[in-house]
């Protein structure tokens, strides 16, 4: 009898467990933009491959003005619920800061402080913060430990873009930069996450940038969105079907080439 009624109590604990994972996955999917920015003059898509039903991964974009958008890729240490809680302060936080018309890298000063204050200090956030002007074909932008970027351009120079500093949250007075990029017609940026490049093969060997560059190159004449399903494909390809250990987020900005 003290048996059952162990594994009854055991079983409500799951239930309640699973209910609170759902709503906080159906809550993180709201936060996560409905669909993909338009600005003239480029092919913008982004998407976020959980491996557990709250994702520690980020993304979004944020309309400033017709030919300006903020843009956003990170990711949250930890899983679960307590991840899914920091994504939401931190969106609300950098999407305060881009409404009010801060500089990317104020708004990371800003936003790490806030956060420092309010985390538990084994909790941080790698961040990748950009603002994209169509006009001037430029995106301005600050990097708070996140994995470099790729550029690609027209000419088929490849690089990864190293600017950064300190994740968000780990010290009060963290002091990020602004960096800028020039981005011409023709010319490629992928924003990842770690989950990419760290899934393993069934002997254990990682994605790596290596091959990330190349599953880029291989599908670069391809819209943003197609481009991401190709690199999630040869992600899994990679893993046997497993899947990456870790959540997978891609962020593409394709400047269009001039007709």
């Amino acid at each position: 009898i003290i048996e059952k009624v162990m594994l009854h109590e055991q079983l409500i604990e799951k239930k309640r467990l699973q209910g609170q994972l759902e709503v906080a996955r159906q809550v993180q999917l709201e936060l996560l933009p409905a669909k993909d920015p338009e600005i003239a003059g480029y092919d913008i898509s982004a998407y976020n491959f959980p491996t557990e039903e709250v994702s520690g991964d980020y993304y979004d974009w944020v309309k400033i003005y017709d030919d300006q958008i903020g843009i956003v890729i990170a990711d949250v240490s930890g899983k679960g619920v307590p991840a899914a809680i920091l994504m939401a302060f931190l969106r609300a936080s950098l999407r305060a800061a881009t409404h009010i018309g801060y500089a990317t890298n104020i708004s990371m000063a800003k936003v790490n402080y806030l956060l420092w204050e309010s985390i538990e200090r084994n909790q941080f956030v790698t961040a990748f913060h950009g603002i994209l002007d169509a006009s001037n074909r430029t995106l301005s932008y600050s990097n708070a430990g996140h994995n470099p970027p790729i550029l690609i351009k027209a000419s088929g120079e490849t690089r990864f873009i190293e600017h950064g500093e300190q994740p968000l949250g780990m010290f009060p007075e963290t002091r990020y930069h602004e960096h800028h990029l020039l981005l011409e017609p023709g010319d490629v940026m992928v924003l990842y996450t770690d989950g990419a490049t760290e899934a393993q093969s069934p002997s254990g060997v990682e994605f790596g940038r290596d091959r990330l560059i190349h599953a880029v190159k291989e599908n670069i004449d391809k819209p943003a969105r197609e481009m991401i399903a190709t690199l999630q494909l040869a992600v899994l390809e990679w893993t046997d079907n497993a899947g990456a250990n870790d959540d997978v987020t891609f962020f593409i900005i394709k400047a269009l080439k001039d007709k």
